[in-house]
């Protein structure tokens, strides 16, 4: 019997003077709209993966300060492709120059909750909004909720 898994991922949420930086990637169904996000590796915990992920995808450094929330959603109706997301808020820090983008994504910019609740039908996913509307709500946990074992470190 095969035992069914998500996929663990991972987003930081960065908002600055109300605005929220997102992410326009291409993707199987076109250009569409994130938070940078993206999948746990092993060796690393949720808050490392995030900081890697918010680095590759926007060339900025992030610092995870707080979990926002955990979510579960399928990939798209009927898939059998469920994501298990940890969105994190934090500190973002200067561009590092000369850094870029993950393949596929096309450019940084920066969105009012207003402005991405309008474009829902360019989110990748409804965890993007559903992870803002939460951040707005000063919804924030402490990093320690989460612990990686040091098993999760070694070879």
């Amino acid at each position: 019997m095969q035992r069914w898994k998500p996929n663990v991922t991972v987003a930081a949420l960065i908002e600055r003077e109300g605005r929220f930086m997102l992410v326009e990637e291409h993707t199987p169904d076109g250009l569409r709209l994130n938070t940078p996000a993206g999948h746990l590796e092993l060796g690393e915990s949720p808050a490392e993966a995030c900081a890697r992920e918010a680095l590759e995808e926007t060339g900025h450094r992030f610092t995870p300060t707080a979990l926002v929330g955990v979510y579960l959603a399928r990939a798209r109706p009927g898939s059998e492709l469920v994501y298990l997301r940890f969105a994190f808020a934090g500190l973002l820090g200067e561009r590092e120059a000369g850094r870029s983008l993950d393949e596929g994504i096309v450019r940084t910019l920066w969105m009012t909750p207003d402005e991405i609740r309008a474009s829902a039908d360019r989110h990748r996913t409804p965890l993007l909004l559903r992870g803002v509307e939460d951040h707005v709500a000063g919804q924030r946990y402490p990093l320690e909720l989460i612990h990686a074992d040091p098993s999760v470190f070694g070879a």
